[in-house]
């Protein structure tokens, strides 16, 4: 072999081990964003395999998954690591409540069915009040920035929460904007 095939052979090789590199090392969520390295981890898994999609259709399917199965990571846009840890954060002050997924990109399939079931339920009009409040002021204008799977799971989540629980409007509101799982740093209304 010449010493031009040799040359090149190891500038080739060289490029290759560059490029694996990178891509071993850009691939991987760093934990330094996070405080909990499992919670990393837990991004890290969801954002790269998720379920979840934005359609409406995904919807009806979610009557049909076993209740074993999970609704996974974000519907529009990436998973953003900061906002990710904001949510998981702050649900924590609601976790005496059953019905409230402690992550809004990691969801029962089980839960996520019974909050549905609650979507169609008749509000009285004190009531209505607090759930038309939430619809104004939440960071979407309403459960989600679309009337996906999301929309009547959290709209569900929302009715059980005012009735059950007699949460208020406010309370709804950040429930509803803690649990928005577009992906991304926040509001999607727009998008």
């Amino acid at each position: 072999m010449d010493n031009k095939k040799i040359q090149a052979s190891i500038l080739l090789a060289l490029l290759l081990i560059g490029v694996a590199y990178y891509i071993s090392t850009t691939s991987k969520i760093p934990t330094a964003l996070f405080a909990d390295e499992a919670l990393a981890a837990k991004f890290d898994m969801l954002s790269k395999n998720g379920n979840s999609s934005c359609s409406a259709s995904f919807a009806d399917s979610i009557d049909t998954m076993p209740d074993s199965d999970k609704l996974q990571g974000s519907c529009c846009s990436p998973m953003d690591p900061h906002r990710y840890e904001e949510q998981v954060t702050g649900l924590k002050k609601f976790r005496d409540i059953p019905e409230i997924p402690p992550d809004p990109y990691d969801i029962d399939a089980a839960l996520a069915k019974q909050l549905k079931g609650y979507y169609d339920v008749q509000l009285t009009p004190e009531e209505q009040n607090a759930y038309d409040y939430a619809m104004q002021n939440s960071m979407e204008k309403g459960p989600c920035c679309c009337k996906c799977w999301r929309w009547y799971v959290y709209g569900g989540l929302a009715k059980l929460l005012i009735q059950k629980y007699n949460f208020t409007s406010e309370q709804v509101t950040e429930i509803w904007n803690l649990s928005d799982g577009c992906g991304g740093a926040g509001d999607h209304v727009n998008h």
